[in-house]
């Protein structure tokens, strides 16, 4: 199958793309292995002018890349432009830092001297989705080129306009021919760019499955690999919430970017003390919301990326309901062009119904009652996932001992926002390993090399 542009507001094809040939791959492969011979040469100064000036350049047409990105994956015009603005903050981010974050550090051995350097490995294979077309590839662009690495690129097949625009955008700001480069390609084409021994590394963001084969894959060729899959992040309520802060975070970390986050709140672990109030008012607060056309400033409620994605998310709601979960609002496909869902909340989920294990990629709520902080706790541990969480109290020392008992990569205490360069992001159990942003994110793809200067006797 072609890569496909489809409006999800109308359903019209915009532009379809055809995969490259194994031909045109290698010629793309060779010129990327080429270049990082001579990018991995260039200093900080100069990789940090090229990053920079990308930087610049997605805030000076934020509207540009914005647009493409509502008009094939339906994020609301507003959120489009943050994450446009977010993108070349990381960028601008790396330009800053990358130098401090891989200096020598110096070790302390009983004889003599040593130190930690860190070089690039060489040619990095990137697997991005579609939900942030943008910002999944600022924030393994920058760290890694920066890094002094080079990218070779596969963009999820319902963006490909946003693939080509950010592949330009690093052609515009002045890198060389190889550093950055996009591929259309197929699936098998995939596995064999895992297997030629040019790619040092692999980066994936995506489903559970396609981290399993892509791991499997790149570890039968020992090749180093950073998995961001999925998550089911608690939500979690104490009975001592301040519900004016607690309610307009809730219904943002449910339905930013249409609830299609990998770190959305997704699990709703309420005390029963205040089950009912959070309930009725986050009900009403959702209820308000507008479904309308993403490039409409005053729409609150756009559609989902894909037709598909709609039709697997009805499926999953009417199986929760199948199986004796209780629908409190919502649940099927809005009355309108595009593929919009009615926002929904499951209650009454029990362990063996499937949704109390799946991951609900867009606007469904689960909702549970427990009855102490005990509860909210094992409830938000009994997951697969283990990518981020929340929980909001006034009392935040109380806060922090229950995001120290939470199984994930991140936490956030009266919060959940993770818009900031600095944050390392990431998850442990089905939501993968390994680091992206921060200073973590820039040591994943480098190799660490210990050098020891001593005057020592060799042993007899």
């Amino acid at each position: 199958m072609s890569y496909q542009s489809i409006n999800p507001n109308n359903g019209k094809t915009l532009k379809s793309y055809d995969h490259v040939s194994d031909a045109q791959l290698e010629i793309s492969l060779a010129t990327a292995e080429s270049c990082f011979q001579t990018w991995k040469q260039t200093s900080y100064q100069e990789r940090a002018a090229i990053v920079a000036r990308a930087a610049r350049l997605l805030h000076a047409h934020v509207d540009d890349f914005a647009t493409l990105a509502t008009l094939e994956m339906g994020k609301r015009i507003d959120e489009a432009r943050g994450e446009v603005k977010f993108s070349g903050d990381i960028l601008n981010y790396y330009a800053e830092h990358a130098e401090e974050f891989l200096k020598p550090v110096q070790l302390h051995p009983k004889v003599g001297e040593a130190h930690m350097e860190s070089s690039p490995l060489g040619v990095l294979f990137c697997v991005e989705p579609w939900n942030f077309p943008y910002y999944q590839l600022a924030r393994v662009a920058g760290a890694q080129l920066m890094a002094g690495n080079v990218v070779v690129v596969k963009h999820a097949g319902c963006v490909p306009q946003c693939a080509l625009a950010f592949e330009k955008l690093w052609i515009d700001a002045g890198a060389p021919v190889g550093a950055y480069t996009n591929l259309q390609i197929t699936h098998e084409q995939s596995g064999a760019i895992i297997d030629d021994p040019r790619i040092k590394g692999v980066a994936l963001t995506g489903s559970v499955a396609a981290g399993r084969t892509v791991a499997a894959r790149a570890g039968q060729n020992l090749k180093k690999t950073s998995m961001e899959l999925g998550g089911s992040d608690a939500f979690i309520v104490l009975e001592d919430a301040d519900m004016d802060l607690t309610i307009p975070w809730a219904v943002w970390g449910r339905m930013y970017n249409g609830g299609q986050t990998c770190c959305a709140a997704k699990r709703f672990i309420v005390l029963d003390a205040v089950a009912d109030v959070f309930l009725e008012k986050f009900m009403a607060a959702l209820s308000a919301l507008t479904p309308g056309d993403p490039m409409d400033e005053t729409t609150t409620h756009g559609p989902l990326s894909t037709e598909e994605a709609l039709l697997q998310l009805i499926g999953q709601v009417d199986n929760a309901v199948k199986h004796g979960a209780r629908l409190v609002m919502g649940g099927k496909r809005l009355d309108r062009p595009g593929s919009f869902m009615q926002v929904t909340i499951l209650t009454d989920i029990t362990a063996d119904n499937p949704a109390f294990r799946d991951e609900f990629f867009g606007p469904v709520v689960s909702f549970y009652r427990v009855k102490d902080e005990a509860a909210a706790i094992a409830l938000a541990n009994d997951s697969d996932f283990g990518l981020g969480g929340s929980v909001f109290t006034k009392d935040i020392a109380r806060g922090k001992r229950v995001a120290s008992h939470i199984d994930t990569g991140m936490m956030f205490i009266n919060n959940i926002d993770w818009t900031d360069a600095e944050l390392p992001f990431g998850g442990i159990k089905y939501s993968g390993y390994g680091r992206e942003l921060g200073n973590m994110g820039i040591q994943e793809f480098v190799n660490k090399k210990m050098v020891r200067i001593a005057s020592l006797t060799a042993p007899r």
